[in-house]
């Protein structure tokens, strides 16, 4: 079982696959609690180069409620992470966490099924980008 769920755009710039991953989050319920640009950061924080490469934290209230009441330490685990990465000009891969294999981790069945349909509706998002 792959970790993640996967796509790659061309024709569109880097700016505008974060713009298309966030509406697409957005239409199945997730808002962006928090966008981290990696280029940037480790530019600043290590005089590092590094090509574009941003994380956006995604959250679904709801299901992130079910999941807090199933297992009050999977906090741990969420935001969801989404990542757009450009690592070779006009190639941009979108690829989300797969939460059912990260649920593995945790021995808690009641998860399995919310785990599930975050899985729908991630790959819902990245198949509609």
């Amino acid at each position: 079982m792959s970790y993640y769920i996967s796509t790659t755009l061309t024709n569109t710039t880097f700016q505008e696959a974060i713009e298309k991953t966030t509406a697409a989050l957005k239409d199945e319920g997730f808002g962006v609690l928090t966008e981290i640009d990696i280029k940037a950061t480790l530019k600043k924080k290590l005089d590092a180069d590094f090509y574009n490469y941003t994380i956006l934290g995604a959250c679904n209230p709801q299901m992130a409620h079910q999941a807090l009441q199933a297992e009050n330490k999977i906090g741990t685990m969420l935001p969801c992470n989404v990542i757009v990465q450009e690592r070779e000009a006009g190639v941009i891969e979108i690829s989300a966490v797969d939460p059912a294999a990260s649920m593995m981790a945790v021995e808690n069945n009641s998860l399995a099924d919310i785990a599930k349909d975050v899985r729908e509706k991630l790959t819902k998002v990245i198949k509609s980008i």
